[in-house]
């Protein structure tokens, strides 16, 4: 459908729509971002994008740090729960999108369905996270980088790093889709190998070393007593620690709902990703976990040491333990492209184009991207110059920490958004079987969403509580986020004077009418061949 045909469309549709409920500055400014954004990302691009979030820096050098903090059953039952949990968040966020596929998805969502204020605080607040995880991933980049060499500056590494995700960030909106396309791909295939090698070196496959099986799990043994605490208690905090590093692994899953208004069909791609995130993480991220868990014994002095490279990854780890000395470098290469990520300044837009931005932020380029808003978003990255002071393995410790606690405040925001929309159709009698599209397992799994992911939040940082080892820098990574959250929500609704969205006014039926009144073409099956492929269709 051409950009006419389809503003003819839309104005068809709100006229009709007008008559019935009246029209509002917000109702026209309802699908805004689709007649000026680029709706350039197709299914595979935000299927692989979602899986791009599962599958990252936080598996490949992070989960280390967790096996050595809670044993092989502490650090898979960290990452099993937390993808459970993160379930209900992804079918919550789709479910909406579904409704109101809108750039920012969470960000409008929060302001329709429970207070503007809300809206302004976790928008800031994604900015921030968002702010924080690029330097999070370049400084990633200079830690595997140093596995080959530790001559050079980290300062070197981390320019050379942040430049490909400036350019990339200006460009079409389909480059960028198709540049995650490909490094998704890359970690997909490096995943399956990486299990493959390891059910090998487990089962005797490697020789001269002999079968291991479950070795690891009795000798050291499934739990590590956490700062030598003895008894139960030790191993029960050794694994709930893993839940920051498994946070902070699963960070970005929901983006599978922020670019939906650069989405083709947003109403049908969304909800597709949604139902096949939970078995991709079982399949591609649990497993890989498992098997990491077998090969390498969770009291390494390598998993624990202060090199500040990439031999602190437990597969770099369980490749050299086997004596496979190239793979170690063949993984390196190809995690280096999951420090990769484009500088991602959607959410931006969305906060100037409502007003709690500056709005000079929404001026575009030739190739109809917010420029300004990827050069301030990219200013951040001179925070992973911090590795020429510390070690660029503790630099990237810290980073983990703030992006773990944001994106714990993201999920609770998702889930408490969705419950006021899903109690909401409840009492203005509105059937599920309305909406484009109902996820399963509601309201319980936004509920377990919403508990879980606040009783992590508030223990995030138990560990400083503990009589001896108070650190400033974990106090200040596990809670800041609660303190800027608060402070930003008040602080808009005192000055701006908002109030909280009844559940009679949240425009529910608005939306619903709009939906049906632009129906998306429907997808043709995959046919031949195509329908073996479990990745993006």
């Amino acid at each position: 459908m051409s950009l006419q045909e389809e503003k003819t469309s839309y104005n068809a549709a709100t006229d009709k729509i007008d008559t019935e409920y009246g029209s509002s500055s917000r109702d026209e400014r309802v699908f805004e971002e689709e007649k000026e954004l680029k709706r350039g990302l197709q299914q595979r691009h935000i299927q692989m994008i979602a899986l791009a979030g599962t599958i990252g820096t936080g598996l490949f050098l992070g989960s280390g740090r967790a096996i050595a903090a809670a044993g092989p059953a502490g650090a898979l039952l960290g990452y099993l729960l937390t993808g459970i949990m993160i379930s209900g968040v992804v079918l919550s966020i789709a479910e909406l999108a579904a409704l109101v596929p809108l750039t920012g998805s969470y960000v409008r969502h929060a302001e329709y369905f429970f207070d503007p204020a809300l809206s302004f605080a976790i928008g800031w607040t994604t900015v921030y996270s968002n702010v924080v995880s690029i330097p999070a991933e370049i400084t990633a980049t200079a830690v595997l980088i140093s596995f080959w060499t530790t001559s050079i500056s980290n300062g070197v590494w981390i320019t050379i790093a942040g430049l490909p995700m400036i350019i990339s960030s200006l460009l079409f909106v389909r480059v960028y889709g198709e540049l995650e396309f490909g490094f998704s791909v890359l970690k997909i295939m490096l995943v399956v190998g990486l299990i493959v090698m390891g059910l090998c070196i487990d089962l005797g496959g490697v020789p001269g070393q002999h079968r291991l099986g479950f070795q690891y799990w009795r000798n050291p043994g499934p739990f590590v007593q956490y700062l030598d605490i003895p008894g139960p208690l030790g191993q029960f905090l050794g694994f709930w620690t893993t839940f920051s590093n498994a946070a902070y692994a699963y960070s970005g899953v929901e983006s599978i709902a922020l670019p939906a208004a650069e989405t083709k069909n947003p109403r049908q791609n969304i909800p597709k990703a949604a139902r096949r995130i939970f078995f991709r993480v079982i399949l591609f991220y649990v497993l890989s976990i498992l098997i990491v868990t077998m090969i390498v014994p969770s009291n390494s002095d390598l998993l624990i040491n202060d090199s500040g490279n990439a031999s602190q990854s437990p597969f770099v780890i369980a490749a050299n333990l086997a004596g496979i000395r190239v793979v170690p470098h063949i993984v390196n290469g190809v995690v280096l492209t999951s420090a990769w990520s484009a500088a991602n300044s959607t959410m931006l837009v969305r906060l100037a184009r409502e007003g709690h931005a500056p709005r000079f932020l929404l001026r575009l380029n030739r190739f109809g991207i917010p420029y300004l808003c990827v050069i301030f978003v990219s200013v951040f990255m001179a925070l992973g110059y911090m590795t020429l002071q510390d070690s660029a393995a503790t630099v990237f410790g810290w980073f983990q920490d703030l992006v773990a606690a944001a994106t714990l405040v993201t999920w609770i925001t998702i889930c408490f958004i969705y419950l006021r929309f899903y109690y909401a159709c409840k009492h203005q009698c509105i059937s599920r079987s309305e909406l484009p599209w109902a996820g399963p397992f509601q309201p319980f799994a936004a509920w377990l969403g919403l508990l879980g992911f606040g009783l992590l939040l508030l223990t995030g940082g138990f560990a400083v509580f503990i009589h001896g080892h108070w650190d400033t820098e974990t106090f200040f990574s596990a809670y800041f986020n609660i303190p800027l959250t608060l402070t930003l929500y008040f602080g808009y609704k005192f000055t701006k004077k908002t109030r909280i969205v009844s559940l009679d006014e949240m425009p529910i039926r608005y939306y619903i009418d709009i939906a049906n009144q632009n129906p998306e073409p429907k997808i043709i099956p995959p046919k031949g061949w195509k329908k073996i492929n479990i990745l993006w269709t």
